[in-house]
C-alpha cells in the first residue's frame, strides 16, 4: 500500500479508483513496467531533442561561418561621395588596360576607346589591330608623358615606324559630369620617313560601348558632321553625343558599326568579326570597312551596345573626338581645333609648374631628360589609375566552392597596364607613397575604396579582379581569393607618411575621412594578429605555403609579396617570418599615431603593442642568428635540395617526366640563416632597429658587400652566396625574387638609410655615405633604361642593369621619383 500511495498523486481520485479495482500483484507489476517504459521514452525523447538542437546549432554555426567571408564590414563606408557628387573626378582615363580610353566613375559606365591599325600591314584574323595593352604587340614604347590625374593627359605611342599621340582635356559644366575632347594624331617617325610610302594610311576606330547592366542606349549619328558620330543617353550621363572632327590630313574612307557585342571583354573581336571588303571605285583597291548595322541572329536584344566609327586617312592625320552633354546649356565654344590646342597647352604649363613645386627636381640639379623621365613616371602612375566595378570570387575553409563577394567599386592604381591591369593590395601601399605627394586627397580616396572592400572578418582580398575586362586578363588559377591569405599591410606605410607630412593640414573633411577609415584599419590589424600569428608569443607566420608540393625547389610564399624568395624548405605551422613581424610593428605604431590624432582611447593599446614589437630584444630572441650574425626566418629547412627528372620507364608513353624536388639531406628546425637577401634586412628596411644597435652596423656592412647584395644598379634581392641565387623554382618558373633588383625594396632601403643618416648613433656617417651612393645608383639606372628602351620595368638585372619582367611597369618602380625628390617624410 505504501508503494501504491507513492504512485498515486494526492487529489487524483480517478487514478486511485483504477488502482483499487486492480489490486492484485500482476497489476502492480504492470504498472511498474509502464512507469519504467515511460521514463525510458522520456529520456530518449530528451536525448533526441538535444541531438536535434545540437545539429541545428552546428548547421547554424556552419551557415554563419560560411557567410562571413562575403559579408561586408558593419560600419559606415569610407567613401561617401563618388560619381556625380565629385564632378572633377567623374570622367577619366580609368581604363588602364587599353591603350587609350575614357570612362566614368560610375558602376555602369559608358566606356569609350580607340583601336587602330595600318591597312598595308594588317595581318590575317585582324593581326595588327591594337586595342588592349599587350606585351605581344611589341610597341617600341607607350605611356603618358604628362597626366595630372584629373583634368588632362598626353600620351605617346610608337608602333613600328609610326608615332601616335593621344591626349584629352576635360572641362566642367552641366549636371552630368562635364565634357571632354580627345585628340589622336598619327605620323611617321622622322627616321623612317624616307623609307615609308607617301600613300601610307592609318585606320582609327573610335567606339562607345555599354555593358548589359547599363541603363540607356547608344546609336550612330551623322548630325553636325559628314563623319558618323555617336549619340546616346544613360541614367547618369543624360543625353550626349560624340562628334568626330578631322584636323589634319585627308580622309580616304569612313564607315561605322552598330551591333551587339557579347561583352566589354570582346569588343576587339566583335570589330574584327564585322570587318568587310568594300570598293567605292573599281579603279582603286578594295577597302576594309566596318559592317554597318549588324545584329547577330542569336541576339534577342536589337539595341546595340557597341557603336564604332572607322576613319581611314593618309598620314599625317589628326582627329578630334568631342563629347558633349545636353545638360551644358551655356557652352561658350566647342573644345576642338585651336580651342583644344590652347586648353591643352594651358594644362601642360600648369602641370610643369605644379610638378616643380611638388618635387623640386630642377632646383635639385636634375637634367631636362631626367625631369622628363620623372614626369612620365608620375603621369603613368596617376594616368594608370582605374575605376573597376564587380565582385571577386572568394573562398574560405567553411565554403565548399568559391562564392561571390559583394559588388563594389574600386578606384586604384595598377602595377602594369599590359600585364597587371588590376588592383593589388600590397602594390597599392607603395603606389600611395608617390600619389600622396602629388595629391593627398586622391590617395585618401583610393585608400577609402580599398577599405570599403574589407569583410566582417577584417580581411581584404589581396588581388582585385573586378569586371569582365579585368577577369579576361587573369589565368583561371589565380582568380579565387582565399580568406586565410594575407598580403603585406603596406597601406600603413602610406598612412604613416600622410600623418607625418600632413598632420598640420588635416582639414575637417580629411579628419572625417580618417574617422571612417579608423575602425576598418583596426579590424584589418586584428585580422592579421589572429590569422597570421606564429607559434611563439610575438611571432608571425605567412599562411598560404604549400607543404605538399614536390614540384617546387622551395615552395613559394605568394602572400608575402616576395613570391619565390627562399624560405624554410619544408613549410610547417612552426615557421616564424621576420618580414611579417616587422610589418606588424609598423602597423601597430601607425595605428597608435592615428588613434592619438583622432583622440581615441585605444591609443594606449596600440602604443603598448608597438613598443612590445619594436623591442629589439624580443625580435632578436625570435629571429637573430648568432651563427651567421643576421636576422632570419625560422622553420623546417635544408639547403640540400635539387630538381631531378624521373627516369623514363619502358612502354610508359604517358609517363610524367616533369622535374620534381629531391631532398638530399633531411630538414631540421632551425633559423634559415644560410640565405641572405631582402627578407633578412627587414628590421633595417622598416626602421625597427635602434640606431645604436651593432646589428645595424652589421647589416650596413653586408648590404654594401658586392658578393652579397650590392650592385652598381641597386640592391639585389638575393645574395650571390645564397644557395638558390638565380635558381629556377620549377623547370618552368624562372627566378623572380632570387637576385633581380626591385625598386620598391630599394626604395625602402634608401629611405631607411636616410632615416639612420639623420639619427644620432655610431653608424650615422656610414648610413649617409651608403644613402648617397645607393640613391644615385638606382636613379641613374632606371632613367638610363627608360631612355634606352622606352619603358620603366618591373625589375632590373643585377649584373647589367637591364630591365626585365613585364613592361611598362610604372607601379612601384615609379617611386624613383620620390628618390629623386628625397620626399621621405
Amino acid at each position: 500500500m505504501a508503494r501504491q500511495r507513492k504512485s498515486v498523486p494526492e487529489g487524483s481520485k480517478d487514478t486511485k479508483s483504477r488502482n483499487s479495482s486492480s489490486s492484485n500483484g500482476s497489476s502492480i507489476q504492470n504498472t511498474k513496467i509502464a512507469q519504467q517504459q515511460s521514463s525510458i521514452f522520456s529520456y530518449w525523447k530528451q536525448l533526441a531533442f538535444v541531438a536535434v538542437l545540437g545539429v541545428t546549432v552546428v548547421f547554424g554555426v556552419m551557415g554563419y561561418l560560411q557567410t562571413r567571408v562575403n559579408t561586408p564590414f558593419d560600419e559606415k563606408r569610407v567613401v561617401i561621395d563618388s560619381g556625380l557628387k565629385v564632378p572633377e573626378q567623374f570622367w577619366g582615363s580609368y581604363r588602364p588596360g587599353v591603350y587609350f580610353g575614357l570612362k566614368t566613375r560610375d558602376p555602369q559606365s559608358l566606356v569609350t576607346g580607340l583601336m587602330w591599325y595600318f591597312p598595308n600591314r594588317l595581318g590575317p584574323g585582324g593581326d595588327g589591330i591594337r586595342h588592349w595593352c599587350e606585351q605581344g604587340d611589341n610597341l617600341d614604347k607607350y605611356g603618358w608623358l604628362q597626366h595630372d590625374g584629373s583634368n588632362f593627359g598626353i600620351q605617346e605611342l610608337q608602333d613600328g615606324p609610326f608615332k601616335l599621340t593621344t591626349s584629352f582635356v576635360k572641362r566642367l559644366g552641366g549636371q552630368n559630369g562635364g565634357e571632354w575632347t580627345a585628340r589622336i594624331s598619327v605620323d611617321i617617325l622622322p627616321k623612317y620617313k624616307s623609307l615609308i610610302s607617301k600613300d601610307e594610311q592609318v585606320s582609327l576606330i573610335w567606339y562607345a560601348a555599354m555593358d548589359s547592366e547599363t541603363e540607356g542606349f547608344i546609336a550612330p549619328t551623322n548630325s553636325n558632321t559628314d563623319i558618323t558620330g555617336i549619340r546616346g543617353e544613360t541614367s547618369t550621363l543624360g543625353e550626349f553625343k560624340m562628334t568626330m572632327f578631322p584636323q589634319q590630313g585627308k580622309v580616304d574612307h569612313e564607315s561605322f558599326l552598330s551591333t551587339s557585342a557579347p561583352g566589354l571583354n570582346l569588343l576587339k573581336e566583335t570589330v574584327i568579326w564585322s570587318l568587310r571588303l568594300a570598293q567605292d571605285n573599281p579603279k582603286v583597291p578594295r577597302k576594309i570597312v566596318l559592317g554597318g548595322q549588324i545584329y547577330p541572329a542569336e541576339t534577342e536584344n536589337k539595341n546595340p551596345n557597341l557603336v564604332a566609327t572607322q576613319i581611314t586617312a593618309k598620314l599625317p592625320f589628326t582627329l578630334d573626338v568631342v563629347f558633349e552633354s545636353k545638360s551644358v546649356v551655356n557652352r561658350n565654344d566647342k573644345l576642338v581645333g585651336d580651342s583644344y590646342t590652347k586648353a591643352l597647352n594651358w594644362h601642360k604649363t600648369r602641370f610643369n609648374q605644379r610638378f616643380e613645386d611638388t618635387f623640386a627636381l630642377k632646383h635639385k640639379g636634375f637634367t631636362e631628360n631626367q625631369i622628363r623621365f620623372a614626369q612620365a613616371a608620375l603621369s603613368n602612375m596617376v594616368g594608370g589609375i582605374g575605376y573597376f566595378y564587380g565582385s571577386s570570387l572568394v573562398q574560405s575553409f567553411y565554403t565548399e566552392e568559391p562564392v561571390r563577394y559583394w559588388k563594389s567599386p574600386l578606384y586604384t592604381a595598377v602595377p602594369s597596364r599590359s600585364f597587371f591591369p588590376r588592383g593589388f593590395l600590397w602594390d597599392e601601399g607603395f603606389h600611395g607613397l608617390l600619389i600622396s605627394q602629388w595629391d593627398v586627397d586622391m590617395e585618401l580616396d583610393i585608400m577609402g575604396h580599398w577599405f570599403d572592400l574589407i569583410n566582417v572578418e577584417g580581411w581584404i582580398p589581396r588581388e582585385q579582379i573586378l569586371g569582365v575586362e579585368a577577369v579576361a586578363k587573369v589565368p583561371q588559377e589565380f582568380i579565387v581569393q582565399w580568406n586565410t591569405n594575407a598580403n603585406p599591410p603596406t597601406f600603413f606605410l602610406t598612412l604613416q607618411y600622410i600623418l607625418n607630412k600632413y598632420e598640420q593640414d588635416l582639414t575637417n573633411e580629411r579628419l572625417a575621412h580618417l574617422e571612417r577609415l579608423y575602425p576598418r584599419l583596426q579590424a584589418w590589424f586584428q585580422w592579421f594578429n589572429t590569422t597570421q600569428k606564429g607559434p611563439l608569443a610575438g611571432s608571425y607566420r605567412w599562411r598560404g605555403r604549400d607543404p605538399l608540393t614536390n614540384r617546387e625547389l622551395n615552395p613559394k610564399t605568394l602572400t608575402s609579396g616576395l613570391d619565390d624568395f627562399p624560405r624554410a624548405s619544408h613549410p610547417s605551422d612552426l615557421e616564424r617570418h621576420i618580414d611579417l613581424y616587422c610589418w606588424m610593428a609598423v602597423a601597430a605604431n601607425t595605428l597608435a599615431k592615428l588613434a592619438y590624432i583622432l583622440g581615441r582611447d585605444s591609443y594606449s593599446k596600440y602604443q603598448q603593442t608597438a613598443e612590445y614589437l619594436m623591442d629589439n630584444h624580443l625580435m632578436d630572441s625570435l629571429h637573430w642568428s648568432n651563427y651567421s650574425n643576421r636576422y632570419a626566418d625560422y622553420g623546417l629547412h635544408t639547403d640540400a635540395v635539387k630538381l631531378v627528372r624521373p627516369k623514363p620507364l619502358p612502354r610508359q608513353q604517358n609517363q610524367n617526366l616533369e622535374m620534381t624536388r629531391k631532398v638530399l639531406k633531411q630538414p631540421e628546425f632551425r633559423l634559415v640563416d644560410s640565405i641572405f637577401g631582402y627578407v633578412n634586412i627587414f628590421p633595417f628596411l622598416l626602421q625597427i632597429l635602434e640606431p645604436t644597435s651593432p646589428k645595424l652596423g652589421k647589416i650596413l656592412t653586408d648590404i654594401r658587400d658586392p658578393n652579397l647584395m650590392w650592385s652598381n644598379y641597386g640592391l639585389r634581392s638575393l645574395s650571390k652566396t645564397s644557395p638558390l641565387y638565380m635558381a629556377k623554382n620549377t623547370e618552368h618558373d624562372p627566378p623572380y625574387w632570387r637576385g633581380q633588383i626591385w625598386v620598391n625594396i630599394n626604395f625602402l632601403a634608401t629611405k631607411a638609410l636616410w632615416h639612420y643618416g639623420h639619427s644620432e648613433g655610431p653608424y650615422q656617417d656610414q648610413a649617409n655615405r651608403l644613402y648617397q651612393e645607393l640613391r644615385m645608383n638606382i636613379i641613374n639606372n632606371v632613367v638610363e633604361q627608360y631612355e634606352k628602351t622606352g619603358y620603366i620595368w618591373e625589375q632590373y638585372n643585377d649584373k647589367t642593369g637591364e630591365g626585365s619582367g613585364c613592361r611598362p611597369f610604372t607601379g612601384w618602380t615609379a617611386l624613383t621619383v620620390v628618390l629623386m625628390s628625397e620626399g621621405f617624410e
